[in-house]
């Protein structure tokens, strides 16, 4: 790392917690934004990941909603509207605010389906959809940078602590023939592992221990950041949904979690690594487990 020098850009009105102070800054190029209201610290935050995910998928209707810097639902749709309504499906009460991001132009009638809790960011937006989020005082932001190459925008991960400040390069992972090898009898058709894919990619932006369940290019659940029962937690909240759907987790599982998983019914697993005892289950219950051989673990 170069010696890292801060350009102040301007005072926020607070930090993540009103007592705390808080300004933005630049270290390095930032992307290329428009808007006319002040964004404050939690803004940013939420932005960052939503556009992180959405960038993921930068070529199709994509809706993203994150809220307090943890992501709620991901799809894809037919069109932004479709992708929306089943975004907001996997969580519907988070949902309710938070930061929307979409990959294409909104319309009218994705627009009609937001509310003023939302801050929502976008490459485009049709001038009906602008009259409704001023009708609704709905924030908004335009990204001119292309989502495609929002990534290249950070290279590195900074985190100052009283020990030393750490530096790492950012996860930008990518899954490629050599690292995505089906370890079960039971192979997977095209769409399997399409959703598989889809997982993974929001598994890499989800806070560890990570488990996504997805299926038809949709979030079911996702437990992020907690220590231990990350599979329970999503298979509760997933219930019913959960057949036939693909788990992704960034993090190897145990018996435990696969048991917890065939229970309701998911059908396949994509995983950094497993062991030869939960392959025996899944042939025994024709399931299909995919591994990468990389972690995909944010903090």
């Amino acid at each position: 790392m170069d010696n890292l020098v801060f350009e102040f850009v301007k005072q926020l009105e607070h930090g993540s917690n009103k007592q705390q102070m808080a300004t933005l800054n630049k270290t390095h190029d930032v992307v290329d934004y428009e808007t006319k209201y002040e964004l404050t610290y939690n803004d940013i935050i939420g932005l960052t990941k939503a556009v992180e995910i959405a960038s993921e998928f930068y070529d199709v209707n994509c809706a993203v909603i994150s809220k307090n810097s943890q992501v709620t639902g991901v799809a894809l749709g037919a069109d932004l509207s479709d992708a929306l309504v089943k975004a907001i499906d996997c969580n519907p009460v988070d949902a309710l605010s938070g930061v929307v991001a979409f990959t294409q132009n909104v319309d009218k009638k994705t627009a009609m389906q937001l509310n003023a809790g939302h801050l929502v960011i976008a490459p485009a937006y049709d001038d009906e959809a602008l009259q409704i989020f001023e009708k609704n005082s709905i924030r908004y932001v335009k990204l001119n940078t292309p989502l495609n190459n929002f990534k290249n925008f950070v290279d590195e991960e900074i985190t100052i602590t009283p020990f030393g400040t750490l530096v790492q390069e950012v996860n930008k992972t990518e899954l490629s023939k050599d690292n995505f090898k089906v370890v079960t009898k039971t192979k997977p058709s095209v769409e399997q592992i399409e959703d598989a894919i889809f997982a993974w990619k929001i598994a890499k932006y989800v806070k560890s221990n990570a488990v996504v369940v997805a299926k038809d290019f949709k979030t079911l659940a996702i437990a992020q950041g907690l220590q231990s029962q990350s599979t329970e937690f999503a298979m509760n909240y997933a219930c019913d949904t959960a057949k036939e759907s693909v788990m992704a987790s960034d993090i190897p599982i145990s018996n435990a979690d696969f048991n917890a998983a065939v229970q309701n019914r998911v059908s396949m697993f994509i995983l950094p690594g497993v062991t030869q005892d939960i392959i025996k289950l899944a042939d025994k219950y024709e399931k299909i487990i995919i591994t990468t051989g990389f972690t995909t673990q944010l903090y």
